[in-house]
């Protein structure tokens, strides 16, 4: 569809620019003419050629650098320039093909002037060059909407009202053992010494039985 809207506007624009480069350069040339008869200037007086040209221009801007189609430049530079192209063949066929007494708001339109001059072929040949670059024959690429990455949820302390603190089962510390956090002693203690019969002094052996304090009695009596 879009092809279509830019052949449409290259058949418009074509005749289009004709005509208000071809006002422009009239109105130009006879205000500046007049000025030096007269050896005073008004600015005031090239104003409307001014805004013809300038019309002009834009036109022929949009046409050759929007990037809608290459078909609207190429159709307009192709009527443009095979006018002139025509006067190689038969030149006053050509020239007697254009209307000369055509006016617009009253001030004559020279179209043959443009013909003659070979300005047409100049733009014509300019909005060809246009078709050839390869951005135009290209579909405007479709923009990438980035999605922006998850925020991290942050890590929720318990509050002095999280009754889930409370709840949940004590985590044992599992760090490694340091110098400030020493491993715990697992070797098993040494026996306790045995206690041997008959030994004397230790304080580990065993407290006399009762008939021996009895024998100890009986020889101390006697001895006395």
């Amino acid at each position: 569809m879009r092809h279509l809207w830019s052949f449409l506007a290259g058949v418009v624009a074509a005749p289009l620019t004709w005509v208000l480069i071809a006002l422009g350069q009239d109105g130009s040339t006879r205000t500046v003419t007049r000025w030096v008869e007269l050896g005073t200037y008004n600015t005031a007086n090239l104003i409307q050629g001014a805004v013809y040209l300038a019309a002009a221009g834009i036109l022929l801007g949009l046409l050759g650098t929007l990037r809608i189609s290459p078909l609207g430049p190429l159709t307009a530079g192709l009527l443009l320039v095979a006018p002139y192209v025509g006067l190689f063949i038969d030149p006053f066929t050509v020239r007697d093909a254009v209307p000369t007494n055509w006016e617009v708001f009253g001030d004559p339109l020279p179209l043959v002037q443009l013909l003659d001059n070979g300005t047409m072929f100049l733009i014509g040949a300019m909005l060809l060059m246009a078709t050839f670059s390869i951005q135009r024959w290209r579909n405007w690429p479709r923009p990438v909407v980035a999605t922006p990455p998850a925020p991290a949820s942050p890590v929720e302390e318990p509050t002095l009202t999280d009754w889930s603190a409370l709840t949940s089962p004590v985590e044992h510390d599992t760090r490694p053992p340091t110098l400030g956090y020493p491993e715990a002693d697992t070797e098993p203690l040494p026996p306790l010494p045995r206690r041997e019969a008959g030994g004397s002094g230790s304080p580990w052996s065993a407290p006399p039985r009762a008939g021996t304090k009895r024998d100890d009695v009986t020889d101390r009596n006697t001895a006395s």
